[in-house]
């Protein structure tokens, strides 16, 4: 194995964690920027206002989004578990 194939599948790994990270990370972007955007209209400046609907949207985005998440991390597994046996 040479220094290309270990970068390739470096980023190969990096893609696939920005893959699975970024449903969850854009539903609680879109809901942080709808409460922050509730508060700055209604005046009330609650700090706890925001976790308990953030904590909701990113536990349905998570079971929503779970199938892909599991198909993504799985063919990738594959792929690296194919390049183990075809080293060894």
């Amino acid at each position: 194995m040479d220094e290309a194939s270990v970068l390739e599948i470096g980023r190969n790994g990096i893609w696939v964690v920005l893959k699975l990270s970024a449903p969850i990370m854009g539903a609680g972007l879109l809901i942080g920027l709808v409460i922050a955007l509730f508060q700055a209209l209604t005046t009330i400046q609650e700090m706890t206002l925001t976790f308990v609907p953030k904590i909701v949207v990113i536990f349905f985005s998570i079971l929503l989004f779970l199938p892909f998440m599991m198909t993504t991390l799985i063919e990738f597994s594959q792929e690296l578990f194919g390049l183990i046996v075809t080293l060894g």
